[in-house]
């Protein structure tokens, strides 16, 4: 029953993400061209669970949402987000395999996995040519703004995600490796 909580609980974040989340985001900022923040709170949930359950777990579903995110909210090509967000959840879990699960590790862990997420999102674009923003440009006004608020995200959701994922039971061990 509880694996099933985390298909709805990323079904609510994705829906509320590209909708109620995007009237959080000061309409003065986007008008004035001096930052773009994007949510990415789906990627959030999906880093954790790949800091707090299992990395193939993390890949799958970065697969799944990712797909859902490139067929409703981004519709130039398909598989970009859902190769960039199911990477970064393996990388998650890969990166959380040995060390503890104390706060800051794991918020490091969310604020590089969103950054991987990022730069996979500008470079797959720049090489499909679908963008022509320099990097310096789109780093300094897309990329770290987007990161800075799910990270504000990841940290306010830490304590109740990881109570979450502590009922949750993991796989046993020889179906994940």
């Amino acid at each position: 029953m509880t694996r099933h909580l985390l298909w709805v609980v990323l079904l609510v974040i994705f829906i509320l993400e590209g909708t109620l989340f995007s009237w959080i985001i000061p309409a003065n900022w986007q008008k004035l061209h001096l930052v773009f923040v994007a949510p990415h709170f789906t990627l959030v949930f999906v880093l954790f669970i790949g800091l707090f359950l299992h990395r193939h777990t993390a890949l799958f579903y970065g697969l799944v949402f990712g797909l859902l995110h490139d067929f409703i909210y981004y519709g130039h090509m398909l598989g970009a987000y859902s190769f960039a967000m199911g990477l970064t959840g393996y990388l998650a879990g890969l990166a959380q395999r040995k060390q503890p699960n104390v706060i800051f590790y794991n918020l490091l862990i969310v604020g590089i996995g969103q950054l991987i997420f990022e730069l996979l999102s500008y470079g797959i674009n720049r090489l499909f040519k679908t963008t022509n923003i320099d990097l310096e440009f789109a780093f300094f006004h897309y990329m770290l703004p987007s990161v800075l608020l799910n990270l504000l995200f990841a940290l306010m959701i830490y304590v109740p995600i990881r109570k979450l994922m502590d009922k949750i039971e993991p796989l046993p061990e020889s179906l994940h490796d």
